[in-house]
């Protein structure tokens, strides 16, 4: 049965907008300045259908940013964050955002500068905060973690300190091990575990990443 017109219509609407992120993405990149004609150009569309799409360039950088985080979220799941202990797995989990973040630097400077409201923000972490809180869930059912801070919490710090160590990676101010040593110390540090150079004393003295006894009842 042949497709209908609306049907047509709607499967070029998609790729016309999948083709302008994907420009956005190369071309703001080389040239954060760039204008919106020059994109509609990379994408081989015209200047009205960018706009039809995107009304104005803020409209463009949200979408692009929930793209961004499309990708991140993918490589996260790449990472295998379901097998071996939760600190490990938790480590791949940033390690691979990380990676996959600083693809797009300069992109990522102009959506930081972007005016939205604490909740869009959240709204926009949910699928990188979901995949985090999973394995801080893990750890905590297998006494990796400490289970004695809200998770929600422990997620948004987690997800802080990351943002932290690309700022100071891209200023200069800690080389790339650098950074990378102080995210993995940190978080470790926060929730409790152990640290690469090996265990840290926890709370009460028992030795972070090893099961917690309970106390008695």
């Amino acid at each position: 049965m042949p497709s209908s017109p609306v049907h047509n219509r709607r499967a070029d609407a998609r790729r016309s907008r999948a083709a302008i992120l994907d420009a956005a993405l190369r071309v703001l990149d080389a040239r954060p300045d760039a204008s919106l004609e020059t994109i509609a150009g990379a994408a081989g569309v015209t200047r009205q259908t960018v706009y039809a799409h995107f009304p104005s360039r803020e409209r463009l950088l949200l979408a692009v940013a929930d793209r961004i985080t499309e990708e991140v979220a993918a490589v996260m799941d790449a990472a295998d964050p379901h097998t071996g202990p939760a600190a490990d797995a938790l480590l791949r989990l940033l390690d691979a955002a990380g990676r996959a973040a600083r693809r797009h630097p300069a992109l990522l400077r102009q959506i930081s500068t972007l005016l939205v409201g604490p909740q869009a923000d959240r709204d926009r972490h949910t699928p990188i905060a979901d995949r985090i809180s999973a394995v801080l869930r893990r750890g905590r059912q297998t006494g990796e973690f400490d289970d004695r801070l809200p998770l929600d919490w422990l997620v948004a710090v987690t997800i802080g300190l990351a943002h932290t160590a690309g700022e100071e990676q891209d200023t200069g101010r800690l080389s790339a091990p650098e950074a990378e040593h102080a995210l993995r110390t940190s978080v470790l540090r926060v929730l409790g575990a152990a640290t690469g150079e090996g265990a840290l004393p926890g709370p009460g003295g028992h030795r972070a990443g090893e099961p917690r006894e309970r106390p008695e009842e």
